[in-house]
């Protein structure tokens, strides 16, 4: 192993509360199971970057059988970065660790410009990372085989030298079936036995 290539979603970053996901309901004024049906099925172009904000939230209000003013979806956009933005403070210091004693590390996300945006702005500790791969920006988001084959070339590293720690299954999976070691990420504790 040469180098890890992180998740940030479920790994270094939080998924969405109840609370986040409840202000995400109330602003769009759907609730329950019909809302996340379409926030995630619609979701993969969006965090591909194949289209803005403005776009996916129009599919939503679509597929809800609703609309949103433009108002409405700046208020969705919002409420959607705030969501994703709680990081987890002690992988962030745990990977900072692994960087200053000389691991190459890397970031796969699947994430959409705005949210992109947003954590460049806030989160100092992405500079410690040597290689940032958001959906949003290479064309490809996970499970893809491309997301890891182009953090493999960007890497300049053969895939079997990295390993890429995500906590979905799938995504893992995914990784593997290319030639990278898997690790699906449950805990710190869990992990630094691999990495330690």
């Amino acid at each position: 192993m040469t180098a890890v290539l992180f998740d940030m979603f479920g790994v270094l970053a939080r998924h969405q509360s109840p609370a986040a996901c409840g202000r995400l309901e109330n602003t769009a004024g759907v609730p329950g199971d019909a809302f996340w049906e379409s926030y995630w099925n619609l979701r993969q172009p969006y965090d591909r970057g194949d289209q803005n904000g403005t776009q996916y939230w129009r599919k939503v209000a679509d597929a809800l059988g609703t609309h949103f003013d433009e108002e409405r979806i700046a208020e969705l956009i919002a409420a959607d970065v705030a969501s994703w933005s709680l990081v987890d403070e002690e992988m962030v210091e745990y990977v900072g660790r692994l960087a200053d004693r000389g691991t190459t590390i890397g970031l796969l996300s699947n994430i959409p410009a705005e949210l992109a945006a947003h954590y460049e702005e806030h989160q100092e500790w992405l500079k410690r990372f040597s290689l940032l791969a958001f959906s949003c920006r290479i064309g490809h988001a996970k499970p893809e085989s491309g997301a890891y084959t182009w953090c493999s070339t960007a890497f300049g590293l053969p895939p079997e030298r990295i390993l890429f720690v995500d906590d979905r299954d799938a995504n893992v999976r995914a990784a593997e079936a290319l030639g990278m070691r898997g690790h699906v990420f449950t805990s710190l504790r869990e992990l630094r036995p691999v990495l330690d």
